[in-house]
């Protein structure tokens, strides 16, 4: 996420913190590389510039200009006015008033409405709500059908639409039905177009007449950068959409969209999705979001899905092997299949402060192929092995890749990961052996983080 557009700034902000003192000139040098970073990142042309005078402004007082460190100083206003852009504030559902509440969301074909309609249920069943979901879309084939295999999923009920009703009959029999389900809060999943027409407009017009919705929410596909822009400014033009769900975030190093969205409507992103996974919804905080891309992580976020999915009891037994160096490969099992509940190993990494560009993590993947391979892996190995990696030797690798079904190299890089968290986490366990005492804070910070995050904090 944002990862092409965090790189360049980077290097923009390196520049600016290696000056000694900070001129008028070599601010305007380093404002023109951030306003490239982010036209190169798809952010809309007159969002930049208005970004970047923002910024020019906030940096041409003398406060800053005389600061010790301009260059930080500068990094700071960044981070606001980007916060600032982002919308300000985490902007909540409307769900008070009259029960059922109604969300209604739009937007056009392959933006994934329909599994964000499950994300966004699951997401208000852990709310303490009691949701239902209205397949409306009977034009794209198995629409219907795929949404009430994601409300068995999710827990939730589905009203049972058919392709052979009318769109505006499921609209209003649908909210009458949900009343005798007792549903609290109804979501509307509708039909798209491969682009904005009239007739889908007029459509989407008829419904929010019927159905009335507090919350009319676009859903965008974020690595589309400006079009999804575009079309989020034309659907709030014809049916006055009240936010945003920015859709495939984890797959959108740019971030154009998200930077652009909120100007450009005037209107909240409200959630992004961050995953194929039916939790992988999260609030959009804009502060949060404005320090990743800034490299300088998410822990907040990355706190709150450890303690939403980690067995503390399990985890303070494997915080206990650690500090006692007892570690094995069955432990480093359970702990890849704990930190896989919270996503993929380049998100945790991107949330962790300092943490997204150490080269020696960057090869260490969790995910669900990954995982089921060194489970076999591991499950091949004897006891003794497992509990003293070290006796594995090349025979034994052959043996092991052989009864896995894997290859020696697959071996190789399982016992390699493993031997590199195992020293770090002894480096993060150790006191921290830092000079300088701002530099060990920081140092021990991170390994407090990272200490968390492999212990389940």
């Amino acid at each position: 996420m944002f990862e092409t557009l965090a790189d360049k700034l980077e290097i923009s902000f390196k520049r600016l913190r290696g000056q000694g003192t900070l001129s008028e000139q070599n601010l305007k040098s380093g404002l023109r590389e951030v306003r490239m970073a982010l036209l190169e990142a798809d952010v809309n042309y007159k969002v930049a510039k208005d970004f970047i005078e923002s910024v020019r402004q906030g940096a041409i007082g003398q406060d800053v200009l005389k600061s010790i460190t301009p260059g930080q100083q500068v990094v700071k206003i960044v981070n606001d006015e980007l916060v600032k852009l982002m919308g300000g504030d985490a902007k909540p559902l409307s769900l008070s008033g009259a029960s059922p509440v109604v969300i209604m969301l739009v937007g056009l074909q392959g933006s994934g409405k329909t599994t964000t309609a499950a994300k966004l249920a699951k997401f208000l069943v852990k709310e303490s709500r009691r949701p239902c979901l209205v397949p409306a879309d009977v034009y794209r084939p198995a629409a219907v059908d795929q949404l009430k295999i994601l409300a068995e999923q999710v827990g939730v009920r589905a009203y049972p639409s058919t392709t052979s009703m009318k769109t505006l009959d499921i609209a209003k029999k649908s909210i009458e039905w949900a009343v005798q389900e007792s549903c609290d809060v109804v979501i509307v999943d509708t039909a798209g177009r491969l682009h904005v027409d009239e007739p889908l407009m007029n459509e989407l017009i008829q419904i929010k007449e019927i159905v009335n919705p507090r919350e009319i929410l676009f859903v965008a596909d974020a690595m589309t950068g400006q079009d999804a822009v575009n079309v989020a400014k034309q659907f709030n033009n014809d049916i006055d959409i009240t936010g945003i769900i920015l859709t495939k975030m984890d797959g959108d190093a740019r971030g154009g969209a998200a930077l652009s969205i909120r100007k450009i409507t005037g209107k909240p992103i409200k959630f992004i999705g961050v995953g194929e996974k039916i939790n992988a919804l999260e609030i959009f905080h804009p502060e949060r979001m404005a320090s990743r891309i800034l490299g300088m992580g998410d822990v907040l976020t990355l706190v709150e899905k450890a303690q939403q999915n980690f067995d503390m009891a399990e985890a303070n037994k494997l915080e206990s092997k650690l500090r006692t160096n007892n570690f094995t490969l069955n432990d480093f099992k359970k702990q890849l299949q704990m930190i896989k509940k919270l996503g993929s190993m380049e998100q945790i990494l991107g949330m962790i402060p300092g943490m997204g560009k150490l080269k020696q993590l960057k090869g260490l993947k969790t995910d669900g192929k990954e995982l089921v391979k060194t489970e076999a892996i591991i499950n091949s190995m004897t006891f003794a092995e497992r509990n003293h990696s070290n006796i594995i030797n090349g025979s034994r690798r052959k043996r092991i890749a052989k009864g896995s079904g894997t290859s020696v190299n697959d071996v190789n890089q399982l016992l390699k990961n493993y031997d590199q968290i195992c020293k770090m986490m002894k480096q993060f366990i150790a006191p921290s052996k830092g000079k300088g005492k701002g530099k060990g804070k920081g140092k021990k910070r991170q390994m407090d983080i990272m200490k968390g995050m492999f212990s389940g904090f």
